[in-house]
């Protein structure tokens, strides 16, 4: 089990798009641009860091930019098994596990972005992280301020976010750290989210969510409201809309994660902040971000350890042999390479063709037994190409 996990508004930064500019899988923001009807090339390149912190140019800036990442990621036939995101990587999930397409996500996104930025303007408010502090005690704190301030996100133990008015923030911070807090900091975001001070988004997202109409799955996302399984298309309106103003159970998403027995987690996006937080949330856990090209072989690297292709079988005995299938990254004609022959030795990264201009790469080491797919031959996006014996 591989879990893919995309970062939420706050993990954007200046200049994020560039590593990506002369990447085939910069062509997403071309795209991006055309439907949201911005320049959205602008935004991820040259744009500055108060210019990104306004809630409309964080959350397209960042949904785009973890979708960059991923379909560089299965451009190399790198797929999830399962999915979450934090906030709106929600959003960002249910794009890249088909539930929602790309240009449904990004007018959805767009809408977003606005009904929270116009409830943030009706309702000024701020968030601030609260460090070294149990989950339960920073309730307390809340609750202490008696004014309008809530936790906000859960993102994992001893880290909680809480939003809320100045006058309410001001009075739980001072609570929460009479309570034990070792720190609580500022974040860089334009208003109180998921409180009740984004009631007034919630209309609007609605109706958007309707016209997108999310489609069932096979890849399911855990979501931030329940930390449950969700595969059903009709379930995400209601999930959607509820977490505009309820708080994000990221932690208690890690958690069920890991009780769907994930192997490895990969971050996919600007940052590098989900990381952080499952490695303190799960120990042990195997985890890496992905968020330049130039971490696309690490990443290759760290799946074959992740998911080695030997294993024992439950008596601790035999072992079995795993077979991995070589899948394309793109549609377009097959062009083999001409200098491997059935029975050599791949590596994980190695170059078994072309597909139009994109190279076919393995994921996996192993021994080539045959190529699935024939020279010339027009393939479609993950069709099989060739597979491995991984012993």
């Amino acid at each position: 089990m591989l879990a893919f996990l995309f970062p939420g508004q706050g993990s954007q930064r200046p200049g994020m798009g560039r590593p990506w500019r002369d990447h085939e899988s910069w062509e997403l923001v071309d795209e991006a641009s055309e439907i949201a009807q911005r320049d959205v090339g602008y935004l991820l390149l040259d744009a500055g860091a108060d210019e990104l912190k306004d809630t409309r140019n964080a959350q397209l800036t960042t949904f785009v930019s973890s979708l960059m990442v991923l379909d560089a990621v299965e451009r190399l036939g790198v797929e999830p098994s399962i999915c979450a995101g934090h906030s709106l990587g929600e959003y960002t999930a249910l794009t890249a596990n088909g539930a929602l397409g790309y240009d449904d996500g990004i007018r959805l996104v767009l809408e977003r972005g606005d009904a929270m930025h116009e409830a943030g303007e009706a309702s000024p408010g701020v968030m601030s992280a609260v460090l070294g502090l149990d989950d339960d005690l920073v309730e307390v704190a809340c609750r202490r301020a008696d004014d309008n301030v809530w936790v906000a996100n859960f993102n994992a133990p001893g880290q909680v976010v809480i939003a809320g008015s100045p006058s309410g923030m001001e009075k739980a911070t001072q609570h929460a750290k009479e309570l034990g807090a070792k720190k609580v900091l500022p974040l860089p975001v334009s208003g109180a989210f998921h409180t009740p001070f984004m009631n007034a988004a919630r209309d609007r997202l609605r109706v958007a969510l309707a016209t997108a109409n999310p489609r069932d799955t096979d890849i399911p996302i855990v979501s931030n409201v329940d930390a449950l399984l969700h595969q059903r298309g009709d379930e995400w309106s209601s999930l959607l809309s509820a977490q505009l103003c309820s708080p994000v159970r990221w932690k208690h998403v890690l958690l069920e994660l890991e009780k769907q027995s994930v192997a490895g987690y990969v971050e996919l996006g600007p940052g590098g902040v989900l990381s952080g937080m499952v490695k303190r949330t799960l120990d042990n856990a195997r985890v890496i971000s992905v968020a330049t090209p130039d971490e696309l072989d690490k990443l290759l690297e760290w799946v074959s350890q992740v998911a080695p292709p030997n294993s024992k079988e439950h008596d601790g005995e035999r072992l079995f042999v795993v077979e991995r299938l070589v899948v394309s990254p793109a549609a377009g004609v097959f062009v083999q390479r001409k200098d491997i022959v059935d029975g050599a030795r791949v590596e994980v990264g190695m170059v078994l063709g072309h597909v139009g201009e994109v190279e076919v790469r393995s994921a996996f080491a192993g021994v080539l037994q045959n190529f699935i797919a024939h020279e010339g031959e027009r393939l479609a996006l993950r069709e099989p190409v060739a597979w491995l014996r991984t012993q």
